[in-house]
C-alpha cells in the first residue's frame, strides 16, 4: 500500500495498461556523510528508534501539504494560461504531485500519499495536456485540499476508498476515450 512505501496494488492495476510518456523521479544528492563515515549497516537499535521516531512524529504537515497544494495550483493555472505547455506543463505538476505522494504517509496523512500515487501515475502517462486532462488534475488537486481541510488522517475508510476509486476511475474513462 501507498503509505508503506510501497506501490498500491489498485492504483498498479489500473494504470498496467497504459505506457509510461515519463517517468516522475525523486534525484537523490550524493549523501557526502556516508562518503565520510563509509558503508555498512545501522545498528538495529538505531533503526528501530528512527523507525519509532517516524511513526510517533508530531510535525504539522498540513501547512507544507497546502504549500505544494499551491504550486500545484500554479502549474495547473499556467498549463491552462498556455504559459506553460506541452511537456514543461506536465513536469511542473508533476514534482508537488510526487512530494505529495512522498511525503503524506510519513505525516500520518496516507490518504494524500494514495491521491498523489494516483496523479503521479495519470501524470506519467499522458502524451500531452488536454482540457481531460487538466479537468482530472483539477479534481485530484480538489480531493487532496478536501482531505487536508478536514484533516482526515489515516486512509479515510470508506469515504477515503471512494474517493480514491472515483479518481481511479477517472483516469480510466480518460484512457477509454482516447482509445476511441
Amino acid at each position: 500500500m501507498a503509505s508503506e512505501g510501497k506501490a498500491d496494488p489498485a492504483v498498479e492495476q489500473a494504470f498496467q495498461d497504459q505506457k509510461k510518456v515519463r517517468s516522475a523521479e525523486l534525484l537523490v544528492p550524493p549523501n557526502r556523510l556516508k562518503m565520510k563515515v563509509g558503508s555498512g549497516g545501522l545498528d538495529d537499535t538505531v533503526l528501530n528508534k528512527a523507525q519509532e521516531l517516524l511513526e510517533n512524529n508530531t510535525i504539522d504537515f498540513k501547512p507544507m501539504a497546502l504549500m505544494l497544494v499551491d504550486v500545484l495550483h500554479e502549474a495547473i493555472a499556467d498549463a491552462k494560461s498556455g504559459s506553460a505547455k506541452g511537456e514543461e506543463a506536465i513536469q511542473a505538476m508533476l514534482y508537488p504531485a510526487m512530494q505529495l505522494k512522498a511525503q503524506g504517509a510519513m505525516f500520518h496523512y496516507p490518504l494524500v500519499s494514495q491521491i498523489g500515487e494516483i496523479l503521479v501515475n495519470f501524470l506519467e502517462t499522458v502524451p500531452n495536456v488536454d482540457k481531460d486532462v487538466m479537468d482530472i488534475v483539477v479534481h485530484h488537486k480538489f480531493a487532496i485540499n478536501a482531505v487536508l481541510g478536514s484533516q482526515i488522517k489515516g486512509d479515510g475508510g470508506k469515504l477515503g476508498r471512494e474517493l480514491r476509486d472515483a479518481l481511479l476511475d477517472a483516469c480510466s474513462r480518460y484512457y477509454k476515450r482516447q482509445k476511441n
